[in-house]
């Protein structure tokens, strides 16, 4: 998802809900910007960048609903009227019935000689801009706004979405009855979080930040409790290498998992270990898998064992464990997640170790603080008791809600992977891409993730740098491979690269 900002060199790392960005706006407004000077401004900005993508438009249609979104459709109209490009303005609802600053936007594109027509023929040409809902809507779209977006993605057309696409929620992401699948979505003022996370990614297409020219001090009165995760800012917490370092200094990571057939997930994640750094990996595993392993990466010390009274003096050596790759649901399972946990190291836990852990088998399930939870959305709605649906429909709350109940960190996994930390805060990772939707990819996270444990990061940073690792190294990666043809073991070179980079500009 490119990610770009008008004013700064950067793109906004503070994330906000829809209530947060009112409460930003109405500081601004006190601060002695008045409502409709933020409305031109935003409807310049929006109109600016339109021209920057799409130039030259035959046509330019802009859909405008009741609201303040429509308000600024109705600045980009006047704006298009005065460069004498032919502007259609296709209005739900009635226009007369707009107040405040809306009104006197609606006034602004009449004198210019723009009138706003019923909905009618969807456009065949040109570019079309929507403003019809912004980020005030509750419940799911109302049939009248329904029909204007499904002719809006009917018509393939380049598509403008005014601060978010129509039907999107601002705080969650997820899709309230139909949305507009968007080109190019500017939003302002503050970064709406569910434009990163949920069916936002995919329904925003590119992302561009304007301020508005809001004061730096609006921004410090209004503390958002998300932010947008950055590998340069991770990787600051990984501690530097002394000259006279030996490997006893970077831990000890154990893999536990590969029942019969599933031997390849749990030796991914032991060489994703061993290229994060962790000074020795080891590898409890199915006697089968021993060979395989071995042929694959010598470095790494196997141990075949055949019940959790096999594993149980093996974990007297291990610094930190990663269960859960290939790990199955068999009996055999089951005896390594209970050893795995009675251990109390720090451990990281994925795949089947969660779906264990939700069915309660083993019954050690209280929750702790030196563990990483990696669930994907099937397995949070298993650890919550919940379904997928309601998960994918509300993320932000499902992580919290996870780590409120499991402690330690948590990565709820998907488009806009969330990380929520015991401090309250919650990280997201705007990097990945389709590519990352094949097997073993969270193999590899969880081997990154048990590497950077035991180096001696948190929980918390260790969760926030591995899952922003990942996702920048599957960045990386599709640009040899390409979405299609990206498997999750491309990863770990690319992981290499960037933590090699990263050590060079240190």
């Amino acid at each position: 998802m490119k990610l770009t900002s008008t004013d700064a060199p950067d793109f906004p790392r503070a994330l906000y809900t829809a209530e947060q960005t009112r409460q930003l706006d109405r500081r601004a407004i006190d601060s002695g910007i008045s409502g409709i000077q933020l409305m031109k401004r935003a409807g310049r900005a929006a109109f600016e960048q339109l021209l920057q993508h799409f130039p030259g438009p035959s046509v330019i249609t802009v859909y405008c609903g009741a609201g303040n979104n429509a308000g600024d459709g109705y600045v980009i109209a006047a704006l298009a009227a005065q460069r004498r490009i032919p502007v259609r303005l296709m209005a739900v609802g009635d226009p007369q019935k707009l107040t405040g600053e809306a009104a006197q936007a609606r006034d602004y594109a009449y004198q210019e000689g723009v009138r706003a027509e019923a909905l009618k023929a969807p456009p065949a040409e040109g570019v079309i801009v929507d403003a019809l809902l912004g980020t005030g809507i509750r419940g799911e779209v109302r049939p009248a706004y329904a029909e204007a977006i499904d002719q809006i993605n009917q018509t393939g057309l380049p598509v403008l979405a005014v601060d978010i696409p129509s039907g999107l929620d601002a705080d969650t992401g997820a899709v309230l009855g139909v949305a507009v699948r968007a080109t190019l979505t500017v939003t302002f003022i503050g970064v709406k979080r569910g434009l990163l996370s949920g069916r936002g990614p995919a329904l925003c297409g590119e992302l561009v930040f304007a301020g508005l020219g809001i004061p730096e001090a609006v921004y410090a009165q209004v503390p958002g409790e998300c932010r947008r995760l950055v590998l340069a800012e991770a990787l600051a917490a990984l501690p530097a290498r002394a000259v006279d370092a030996h490997k006893g200094d970077f831990g000890h990571v154990m893999i536990i998992g590969g029942d019969k057939g599933y031997g390849g997930a749990a030796i991914m994640a032991a060489e994703a270990a061993a290229r994060t750094g962790a000074g020795l990996v080891s590898l409890a595993t199915r006697p089968e898998h021993v060979a395989p392993a071995l042929t694959r990466r010598p470095e790494i010390m196997v141990c075949g064992v055949t019940s959790g009274q096999e594993l149980e003096p093996w974990l007297a050596r291990p610094t930190v464990l990663v269960v859960g790759p290939g790990l199955g649901q068999s009996p055999w399972s089951e005896q390594m997640l209970q050893q795995a946990l009675q251990s109390g190291l720090p451990v990281v836990l994925d795949a089947d170790a969660l779906n264990l852990l939700a069915a309660q088998r083993p019954s050690v399930a209280e929750a702790r603080d030196n563990w990483i939870l990696t669930p994907h959305p099937g397995e949070a709605a298993r650890l919550l008791d919940s379904v997928t649906d309601q998960v994918q429909q509300d993320r932000f709350a499902a992580v919290a809600a996870l780590q409120k109940r499991f402690g330690g960190a948590i990565i709820l996994k998907g488009a806009g992977s969330l990380v929520a930390t015991p401090d309250g805060l919650t990280g997201l990772v705007t990097a990945g891409n389709p590519g990352m939707a094949s097997g073993g990819m969270g193999d590899v996270l969880s081997g990154i993730l048990g590497g950077l444990l035991a180096q001696g990061l948190s929980v918390s940073r260790a969760a926030e740098l591995g899952a922003e690792l990942h996702a920048e190294a599957a960045d990386l990666a599709v640009g040899d491979w390409g979405e299609r043809s990206l498997l999750a073991t491309d990863l770990i070179p690319a992981v290499c690269q960037l933590l090699q980079a990263e050590a060079e500009h240190a």
